[in-house]
């Protein structure tokens, strides 16, 4: 479940001037006419010639933080979307759109040129939007937009220019869109329903208050009393990053997906995203596309894509797959390498090579460091997590030799989604 955001955001908004304004609140249940975060993952939600920075704070104008849109006389913005697309120059650039026309931003600059006719920016795309979001590969099948008009949705393939129009009729038409943490929200009235971006398809119970989950209001919230954990109590259970550069964390039945530019870092049912992980998880690693999901002696494997699809004929056994028998405690993959790193009981590290069929143990080593929850292998180094501390090692090779333990650091607290 999504939870109360007033704890992760402290900025309060103030205006420029100091003087008094009948600014709206949002706490009297707003339609929004666009949200969008910028660059910095900075969340901004729009209504006429209003904004508000983050989830807290009050209302100023939006011309005293994207200062050209008042040189055009603009009273209101009819959609806006931050452009995914890490292969161009675009990237992260924020889009704003107003009858026919397009703006482009960066860094809260005009791009020179704009405003342009949206047609000759995003061909097939009609004017005086509802709403639009960005879509990116691994949760859209291609880097896309989503552009809302009515019930029409036209899915915009960055890369190919190509345009699918698709009717949503089972959708309220949405006056804005947010894409928060791999999931896509549709905003109307001061409600807000969350849907599959490839299939529209909606699921859990909605439409549900906007003021319970992405504002702070008075009255409102849920789980607004809710006391996150001491960092000392909580440990990982497996963490990894997948073939798209997404890392995730495990705790208990949760995950976290740890965008370093998204708004926050908060945990969501692991069945949500991985539905026939019922139990939690073991350890996890990344390679090749696939996610392997380990819990007992049982391995799920997830081809990724537009979202994670359990391959036909798993769960199969960890005898069955790699040539071991579980349980175990952790398991890491670095990048570019094709051999699995298996920690099992307190202290003993055993590889096998993924590339060999059928799939053995190549090598066994008793490792210095014991009680193990996780280990993460990126271009940095070997990251391994005991309890709310970690160690770094330059190598699987290292951490094999070692045999004095380097000075643990701390677990950041978002990452544990824990307090001090």
């Amino acid at each position: 479940m999504l939870t109360f955001l007033g704890a992760f955001n402290q900025d309060q908004s103030t205006h420029t001037d100091g003087q008094h304004h009948d600014h709206p609140d949002r706490c009297d249940g707003i339609e929004f006419d666009a949200i969008v975060p910028d660059e910095n993952g900075v969340t901004y939600f729009f209504k006429d010639n209003h904004l508000w920075r983050g989830f807290t704070g009050s209302a100023h104008f939006f011309n005293h933080t994207f200062k050209e849109l008042d040189d055009h006389h603009i009273g209101h913005i009819d959609a806006a979307f931050r452009m995914h697309n890490p292969d161009s120059e675009d990237h992260d650039h924020i889009y704003f759109f107003l009858d026919d026309k397009v703006f482009s931003y960066y860094n809260h600059t005009l791009e020179e040129g704009y405003p342009k006719e949206i047609n000759k920016v995003f061909k097939e795309i009609p004017s005086h939007l509802d709403a639009a979001v960005e879509c990116p590969k691994g949760e859209c099948v291609t880097d896309s937009v989503l552009f809302f008009k009515g019930h029409v949705v036209y899915t915009y393939d960055i890369s190919t220019k190509v345009v699918k129009e698709k009717t949503w009729d089972h959708l309220p038409v949405c006056t804005s869109a947010y894409r928060w943490l791999e999931h896509h929200y549709c905003f109307h009235g001061n409600s807000f329903t969350r849907f599959n971006p490839v299939t529209g398809v909606v699921e859990g119970t909605y439409p549900k208050d906007a003021r319970n989950y992405f504002m702070m209001c008075p009255g409102f919230g849920h789980g607004g009393n809710y006391q996150p954990p001491k960092c000392s109590d909580v440990k990982l259970d497996a963490i990894t990053t997948d073939d798209e550069g997404k890392p995730y964390a495990f705790i208990g039945s949760n995950y976290m997906h740890l965008n370093p530019k998204g708004p926050h870092r908060h945990p969501f049912p692991i069945i949500r995203k991985w539905k026939e992980v019922t139990e939690g998880v073991d350890a996890v690693f990344s390679y090749t596309d696939k996610l392997y999901m380990i819990k007992g002696e049982q391995v799920y494997i997830y081809k990724s894509g537009a979202g994670y699809t359990l391959i036909e004929g798993y769960p199969k056994t960890l005898k069955e797959e790699l040539g071991i028998d579980g349980p175990i405690t952790a398991s890491f993959v670095c990048p570019s390498e094709h051999t699995v790193h298996i920690i099992q009981g307190k202290y003993l590290m055993m590889d096998v090579d993924l590339t060999a069929t059928p799939r053995a143990v190549t090598s066994e080593v008793p490792l210095s460091i014991s009680d193990i929850d996780a280990v993460l292998c990126d271009a940095d180094g070997v990251k391994v997590y005991k309890g709310s501390q970690y160690y770094e090692y330059a190598s699987p090779m290292v951490l094999a030799v070692s045999r004095i333990a380097p000075v643990p650091q701390n677990v950041p607290r978002e990452i544990l989604g824990c307090q001090d």
